[in-house]
């Protein structure tokens, strides 16, 4: 079924204030970019993996060893930043298939699709991140 929609979307298609919203349409659209983005981040960790095996060697100068593990740090710290996205993704999917794709968790309004479109993975609507973020503060300042 999902093979179906995914034909009837043509490529150049960008969801619109003008149709309904979260129609077959936008969460087809919705759904094939969160499955690019996920396919894109899991290729890349792909990679990071190959690369930390092929850069295993032991380096005689400290310098070189010091400079090595800092960057195997840091990817390692990449890819586990890229594991809780795909957890977002893999959320936001099961999102679009129980229909609560699009909405705020807070609120229950609609989410803009242009906030959707540049972060598809949000679950608050931009007022409600706003007010989430203005706690957090509150709470980090004191």
């Amino acid at each position: 079924m999902a093979t179906a929609k995914k034909k009837t979307l043509p490529e150049d298609y960008r969801p619109s204030e003008d149709e309904p919203f979260m129609s077959d349409q936008q969460r087809a659209y919705f759904r094939r970019k969160l499955l690019i983005w996920r396919e894109e981040i899991l290729r890349s960790t792909k990679e990071t993996l190959q690369h930390l095996q092929d850069d295993s060697e032991q380096h005689a100068d400290i310098a070189d060893r010091a400079t090595s593990e800092s960057e195997r740090a840091l990817e390692l710290r990449a890819r586990d930043r890229q594991r809780k996205l795909i957890a977002k993704i893999d959320a936001a999917l099961m999102r679009i298939e129980d229909g609560t794709y699009g909405y705020c968790e807070e609120t229950g309004e609609p989410i803009s699709l242009k906030r959707l479109d540049a972060r598809p993975i949000a679950t608050l609507s931009v007022e409600a991140q706003e007010r989430h973020e203005r706690r957090e503060r509150v709470y980090r300042d004191e």
